[in-house]
């Protein structure tokens, strides 16, 4: 993951990079407004059966430690998480939404996308203000399943080390 987080050239040309990005535009568009309306339990259709979902700090990534506060591994433990945060609300309720930056498309190869875009989650307490609860990059890798990309692994980078407790929804 520390190669990952360096500065590396894209690898795919200017004008196919604006293609494969309209795409994966149109993947987020659908993923966060699935958030955002708290549909959570749809969240697993947008991951692969053998798909992978961290969330980790920055100096965690930078240090190559394997595990986040967030890990699942395979579908299964992507549903199962996304079922526990929609059934089982211990925490006020609220609304969750991603401002998400300019993807960069790294590579293309063999159905297989790597891009990195960055995000702000706002989050809205339904008594309280819009606050950033969370920030930084998406680092993923899609393919291509039935004309439509599905993540294969999703590691979402954030920036500080100081982190509420309650980041129950997914990022």
């Amino acid at each position: 993951m520390k190669q990952r987080l360096a500065y590396a050239r894209s690898m795919v040309s200017p004008q196919r990079a604006s293609e494969l990005r309209a795409e994966i535009d149109s993947f987020h568009v659908e993923y966060c407004a699935a958030l955002y309306a708290n549909d959570v339990e749809c969240w697993p259709d947008f991951f692969t059966k053998e798909a992978t979902y961290r969330i980790t700090s920055r100096h965690n990534a930078l240090l190559n430690m394997p595990v986040g506060l967030v890990y699942c591994e395979g579908l299964d433990m992507i549903i199962d998480r996304a079922l526990a945060v929609a059934h089982s609300q211990m925490f006020a309720p609220r609304h969750m939404l991603h401002v998400l930056g300019i993807t960069r498309v790294l590579k293309e190869a063999d159905h297989t996308v790597s891009s990195q875009t960055p995000f702000i989650l706002m989050q809205t307490l339904v008594e309280g203000p819009s606050t950033v609860h969370l920030s930084g990059i998406y680092h993923d890798r899609f393919v291509r399943e039935d004309d439509r990309l599905l993540l294969a692994s999703r590691e979402v980078v954030y920036d500080t080390e100081i982190l509420d407790t309650d980041l129950a929804y997914p990022v």
